[in-house]
């Protein structure tokens, strides 16, 4: 488990901060009853999704793990 980076990323960081913004712009303007800054919100919501694939794609996500890693503790017992 050490080895995980458990979404603690540049990729995971900047996707994450952009939808939370989005998610906080979408929010102020539905109290405020105006539409268009909502979707605007939304928008931005899923900027930040894009922004994260996107980062991800280049490199600056999670690795892909090891092939042949082993997945069990090693002092497990079959019976």
């Amino acid at each position: 488990m050490a080895g995980n980076n458990h979404g603690h990323t540049p990729a995971a960081w900047t996707g994450v901060t952009i939808a939370f913004i989005g998610f906080c712009v979408a929010s102020a303007f539905t109290v405020l009853a105006e539409p268009v800054g909502f979707w605007i919100g939304v928008a931005l919501t899923l900027l930040g999704a894009v922004a994260g694939l996107v980062l991800r794609s280049m490199g600056m996500g999670q690795p892909e793990p090891e092939q042949g890693r082993q997945t069990e503790p090693k002092d497990r017992v079959d019976a």
